[in-house]
């Protein structure tokens, strides 16, 4: 059990988001499968999707946003005492994905660093690691990513969303300025196999619709109303409200399931433009809310990641 603690000395000290330039169009993807472009990108509610250039994987993705969040947090790289990254489409089996971005930032070599698996939430999951290390008073701030160049079998239904893209924070003590404060996080687990990848296989596989939505909502709604319990607040108290976007339908319902409204979920709904950046999609959705937040306002992030689960994250902006 995760209690339901609130954070003392935990906040955002600066955030990045890096998005490739080139971008598939999701009628086209369609086109090429043989299928119709008007209906795939209704159902998908979707248009297009981020794609990596040859040139770019997730480490150069991740330092893209590193580099950001370090920009606005004016903070030198070597007081960061941890980086963690979080990805399922990280380029070494056997090397961590953290140490190559902590050296090309210049953060030395007195920092923790490791890399987490956990399909599509592995971003979020880095954050509460992160700011349980802060809180705990073993680092003063620290660097969580959540990063992907999603893998899709050419054909599968996978291809139409599958993104590329990058989302890091560095969280602070209060030695730092804070944009935003870290209020609670939470997590809901469960071995529910929706997605998965076998060690050397290039594509992943699924179940289809036989356990995609069943399982997204299981965990995506469960999670929100299991924290919402526990935080003694309701989905009105936040203004911004982010879920996991797969595709459009998935949040939309889980919003309207939870009593959520369009405005709470439209400033970080960016899937429409970019696809699933998988362990991406939540932080970069969160960038986006910081960026309009206004002061004060409060802020819920679910994640989801295949597997499953999803953590939740209360941010006030400051």
């Amino acid at each position: 059990m995760i209690n339901s603690k609130s954070f003392t000395k935990v906040g955002v000290v600066g955030f990045g988001g890096y998005i490739p330039a080139g971008r598939a169009s999701v009628a086209e993807i369609a086109q090429k499968q043989g299928k119709s472009p008007e209906q795939v990108t209704a159902s998908l509610g979707v248009k297009q999707k981020a794609v990596a250039d040859r040139d770019e994987d997730t480490v150069s993705l991740s330092v893209e946003a590193a580099r950001l969040a370090l920009l606005q947090s004016k903070i030198k790289p070597e007081q960061i005492g941890a980086i963690i990254v979080g990805s399922e489409s990280h380029p070494y089996a056997v090397k961590p994905t953290g140490s190559i971005v902590g050296e090309i930032l210049g953060v030395g070599n007195d920092y923790l660093t490791v890399d987490l698996e956990f399909a599509c939430k592995a971003g979020t999951s880095a954050i509460i690691l992160i700011a349980g290390l802060i809180e705990a008073g073993l680092i003063d701030c620290g660097l969580a990513i959540g990063a992907d160049v999603a893998q899709a079998k050419p054909g599968d239904a996978l291809e139409f969303t599958a993104g590329a893209g990058a989302g890091a924070y560095i969280l602070g003590n209060k030695k730092f300025r804070w944009l935003a404060r870290l209020n609670q996080v939470g997590s809901f687990t469960s071995d529910t196999p929706d997605f998965w990848r076998r060690q050397g296989e290039k594509y992943p596989s699924h179940a289809g619709r036989f356990t995609a939505g069943p399982a997204y909502f299981r965990h995506v709604v469960g999670a929100t109303e299991k924290f919402l319990r526990q935080t003694k607040t309701k989905i009105s108290d936040y203004q911004h409200v982010v879920f996991h976007m797969p595709n459009s339908k998935f949040p939309t319902r889980a919003a309207k399931i939870l009593g959520a409204s369009e405005s709470q979920l439209k400033t970080g709904f960016l899937v429409p433009q970019i696809g699933n950046p998988y362990s991406a999609s939540s932080l970069l959705g969160l960038a986006a809310v910081l960026e309009k937040a206004k002061k004060q306002q409060k802020i819920l992030v679910t994640s989801y990641g295949s597997g499953a689960g999803s953590d939740n994250l209360s941010l006030t902006k400051l």
